[in-house]
């Protein structure tokens, strides 16, 4: 799992106090993007369990936390909510839908009344059947958002089997830059890259 090099400069302290010393107390959590948006009274659980759990659940399938932290910042509208439910009934910090809840055990109902440290293990068994092709933060996103686009080409237009480009565009507006009625993968990207912090664009691989 490659992280990007701010990841560890500013963590190489708590990372060798960690690892080196004989604890009395917890040792914090490296600091993860967007973490300054997380409230204990909406995760309904203590934030540095929070941040413990998405570093786990980022080991267990070798991606950088940070992909993790970049999707549920996107999908829970900047909340990381894991109840928040869209007009769909597409709920939770990965907008579990009914038919992905069911393939991993769950419904979404049950999901919505766990607290965020909770619906981890859900969002680890969620990516795991994607997790060797999980190497930069679209392909996080694309597993959560179009499957079938991970891996794929800049130019290549967001579409499936019975799902015309048209349908997908017109379902997801915010990734139609350009308003030509289809998405490509790099408009996502670029949605994408927007979000992030600027110190942090340099590090991180689209």
């Amino acid at each position: 799992m490659k992280l990007p090099v701010h990841y560890w400069k500013e963590n190489l302290k708590i990372l060798m106090e960690k690892f080196l010393t004989v604890e009395t107390a917890p040792t914090p959590a490296p600091k993860l993007l967007f973490q300054e948006k997380l409230k204990e009274n909406v995760l309904k659980t203590s934030i540095e369990d929070f941040k413990n759990g998405v570093i786990k659940v980022a080991d267990n399938l070798k991606i950088n936390p940070d992909f993790l932290m970049a999707v549920f910042e996107l999908e829970t509208a900047s909340t990381f909510d894991p109840s928040i439910t869209n007009s769909l009934g597409y709920t939770g910090l990965i907008q579990f839908g009914e038919t992905a809840a069911k393939s991993i055990g769950t419904t979404t109902a049950k999901l919505r009344k766990m607290n965020a440290v909770e619906q981890l293990e859900y969002v680890e068994k969620y990516f795991w059947p994607h997790r060797k092709k999980l190497n930069t933060l679209t392909d996080v996103y694309f597993a959560v958002f179009f499957p079938v686009a991970i891996g794929r080409p800049k130019n290549w237009v967001l579409q499936a089997k019975g799902l015309s480009h048209e349908r997908v565009a017109k379902w997801n507006p915010l990734f139609d830059i350009n308003k030509d009625g289809k998405i490509e993968v790099i408009e996502v990207q670029k949605k994408l890259r927007d979000r992030l912090p600027s110190d942090y664009k340099h590090y991180v691989e689209i």
